[in-house]
């Protein structure tokens, strides 16, 4: 928990500073009155320098008693190329723990960029605004969530991104991996530490093991390569989609999650993961959600509603991003989804966020149900 706040601190002084360079933590200091006050400071391993990234004072409220420690050294960013499995890893956005299983190559569509003709991926029918979107390679990983850091996270993303549909005759139970995270390249600090269980989570000793001769010193297990490709159809990351109004970013991720049979008639089920970031400085509030889900059995369903998942979340300088998963199903084997958010200013007005367009698209080879993590 206290390590925790040290992060918060860190990642707000790393963002005033280069990237390019690897910092150590080098000092933390005093509780207040409840109040942890710390100012750590950050040596460039590159041009020895501490900057000024030392004078930003950090406040956290933490029962009295509590000690910050440090949790290891930063190393540089990948400008290139990609992480390894066992990379040990802050959430640049989240701030929170984790270890890279294994990467996803997906293809990033981004409406904020004006592609050429060719090469692009076109509107569904009916869909907002006409332009087509070039989509671009982009690597994501399958990552592990330290699980003393989800009570500290949970207001702003979900910590059960991964969903299965159950083994059984049920077609809308679901069951979820709590701490299971998708995550984007650009969103990794990755670090490094001497302990050899880093990170608390059921699954990361079944999942990989401690090697000193490595880099990372932590390698996969055979468990964890059988896992991955048991549930390959039900994990795999394909398609990102990414639109910004008025300096709201939001991100898409579908994912399909299986066919089940009721009633005589087949259910197509998909996951979605959405995140919505406040490029800018006022601070907003999602106030209500606009979809329409177009089936390619010829229905098309509009939904409106007060918040998403029972939350109205504020997004501001401070906290500018929220992370969500939900649930659609069709009974045909595939549809598309788009739609728009409400946000509300400080001052009472309003506008409308477009969510981008995404296609819902089953396997062509239905396999047998996931496993989950049972092994």
């Amino acid at each position: 928990m206290a390590a925790c706040a040290l992060r918060r601190g860190l990642l707000s002084g790393v963002s005033k500073y280069s990237r390019k360079h690897s910092h150590k933590i080098l000092s933390v200091t005093d509780i207040n009155s409840g109040f942890e006050v710390y100012k750590p400071r950050l040596q460039c391993r590159a041009c020895g320098l501490l900057g000024g990234v030392q004078q930003k004072r950090f406040m956290s409220s933490r029962p009295e008693g509590k000690i910050l420690e440090p949790v290891g050294v930063f190393e540089a960013v990948k400008q290139h190329g990609k992480y390894e499995t066992g990379q040990l890893f802050l959430h640049s956005v989240f701030g929170y723990r984790g270890i890279v299983l294994f990467p996803w190559h997906a293809r990033l569509y981004d409406r904020d960029i004006t592609p050429p003709v060719s090469d692009s991926k076109p509107e569904p029918p009916g869909a907002h605004g006409s332009k087509e979107v070039k989509g671009k390679t982009h690597t994501y990983y399958q990552v592990l969530i330290d699980t003393r850091d989800c009570p500290h996270i949970s207001q702003r993303s979900q910590t059960e991104a991964v969903t299965f549909l159950a083994n059984h005759d049920d077609s809308r139970a679901l069951y979820a991996i709590p701490g299971l995270d998708y995550v984007s390249h650009e969103d990794i600090l990755p670090y490094n530490s001497t302990e050899q269980v880093p990170i608390q989570h059921e699954l990361f000793e079944r999942f990989l093991m401690y090697n000193p001769a490595k880099s990372p010193p932590f390698t996969p297990r055979d468990t964890l390569k059988a896992w991955q490709e048991k549930n390959h159809p039900w994990l795999e990351l394909s398609d990102v989609h990414r639109e910004t109004t008025e300096n709201i970013r939001v991100t898409v991720i579908p994912f399909y999650m299986g066919m089940r049979e009721a009633q005589n008639s087949h259910v197509y089920w998909w996951r979605y993961c959405i995140r919505l970031e406040n490029l800018g400085n006022e601070v907003v509030q999602l106030r209500e959600r606009h979809w329409r889900i177009f089936s390619l059995s010829g229905t098309l369903e509009t939904v409106r509603g007060r918040g998403v998942v029972g939350r109205e979340p504020v997004l501001s300088k401070e906290q500018p991003a929220f992370q969500y998963s939900s649930h659609v199903s069709l009974q045909a084997p595939s549809g598309h989804m788009w739609g728009t958010f409400r946000i509300e200013r400080t001052d009472g007005s309003h506008f409308d966020v477009r969510i981008p367009p995404f296609s819902l698209e089953s396997n062509k080879d239905d396999k047998a149900p996931p496993a989950g993590y049972t092994f």
